[in-house]
């Protein structure tokens, strides 16, 4: 399964409808057959399908599984002894959570990729740092978790870190202003959780104690939306008062889960999330059909990376649409589409009869 290494000598976004159902459809087929053999809950799985592998080639006949049955069951697809890390997703107490496994390949395709992705957003060299949060080094790492791999996973594009909070969740302005006094006059990285960038840096944050602004900065935030949306606040509102308040214009939301980490979407410049070469997206209606551009469903993720665990394959619980593909304005290939948050819970049942 070399797809990986050969993709990675290309742009993240260069290629075309046909250039890339070509690799994902022998690189499906691939993986499926991997997890099939390595992974006996999902063996039994596609057994239920009555899926062949070698005869179904279109992408959109490849079996899903739902994103929920990585909180009910360990998949893995490789010995326990090859495990190097188990990623956990967020959630409140008495949750179940998903847990993900990886060994030293997968973790290192995850980083390469992402790597590649963020080329593209902040170019190839590091820069200085602004992480609207807490360090996880001060946090009690069993409840931390997505959230703190996600800071750690991006910080690996930054270097001369700024926290902008301390361990009882208080500005660190002082830190701030040295932090944008030495590193504000040029380009730098500003990464966090939608959720907490609107806590801190809109709601509590005083402007009187700031004596630089942000206009050079390059934000990526993600997650958090659903506390916003119960407020009104959406992602274009969330920029303007950014803009207003620091002059902050560089923007940019993700999408992206724990079950996939490393084949994240970053919005492009018109405003859409965009696939990469590693990843892809189908839209199902409430029959599980695939549903036609413009028309909104369950959002059904493709990632390249998965080989440790069967996670390449799998319908989450978000409800999104497709705008197009290879025609967005912004010149960047692939599909582009929207996500317009949790789908209702009798969707979410659906999903998990699908199996």
């Amino acid at each position: 399964m070399n797809y990986v290494n050969k993709l990675y000598q290309e742009e993240p976004y260069s290629l075309n409808k046909k250039e890339k159902s070509k690799i994902f459809s022998s690189a499906l087929a691939a993986l499926t057959l991997h997890h099939y053999k390595n992974c006996e809950p999902y063996k039994k799985i596609i057994k239920n399908f009555k899926f062949n592998i070698k005869n179904n080639q279109k992408i959109k006949n490849f079996p899903m599984i739902p994103v929920r049955l990585f909180k009910k069951y360990d998949l893995k697809s490789v010995p326990s002894s090859k495990v190097i890390k188990k990623l956990v997703s967020s959630g409140t107490t008495g949750d179940q959570l998903s847990k993900i496994y990886l060994d030293k390949n997968n973790a290192k395709n995850q980083i390469r990729v992402l790597q590649k992705i963020m080329q593209s957003l902040i170019g190839k060299k590091r820069l200085p740092m602004l992480i609207i949060d807490q360090d996880p080094k001060l946090s009690d790492r069993s409840t931390f978790n997505a959230r703190a791999a996600a800071i750690y996973g991006f910080s690996l594009f930054g270097t001369n870190y700024c926290y902008l909070l301390n361990k009882d969740n208080k500005i660190k302005y002082n830190a701030l202003n040295n932090f944008l006094k030495k590193y504000g006059k040029n380009k730098f990285f500003i990464f966090g959780f939608t959720s907490i960038i609107f806590e801190n840096l809109l709601k509590k944050f005083s402007g009187k104690s700031l004596n630089f602004n942000f206009k050079n900065g390059i934000l990526l935030h993600g997650g958090g939306w659903k506390k916003l949306e119960k407020i009104k606040i959406n992602n274009n509102i969330f920029k303007k008062k950014l803009f207003n308040k620091l002059q902050l214009k560089n923007v940019y939301n993700y999408y992206g889960l724990v079950e996939q980490t490393g084949s994240i979407f970053i919005e492009c410049k018109c405003g859409y999330f965009s696939t990469s070469n590693f990843s892809d997206i189908l839209i199902r209606d409430k029959h599980f059909n695939i549903a036609k551009n413009g028309k909104r469903g369950l959002i059904q993720l493709i990632s390249l990376l998965p080989t440790s665990y069967p996670g390449h394959n799998i319908l989450t619980e978000d409800i999104g649409e497709i705008i197009g593909e290879d025609t967005c304005k912004c010149g960047t290939k692939g599909k582009y589409f929207l996500v317009h948050g949790r789908a209702k819970e009798a969707e979410i049942r659906g999903c998990s009869d699908a199996r």
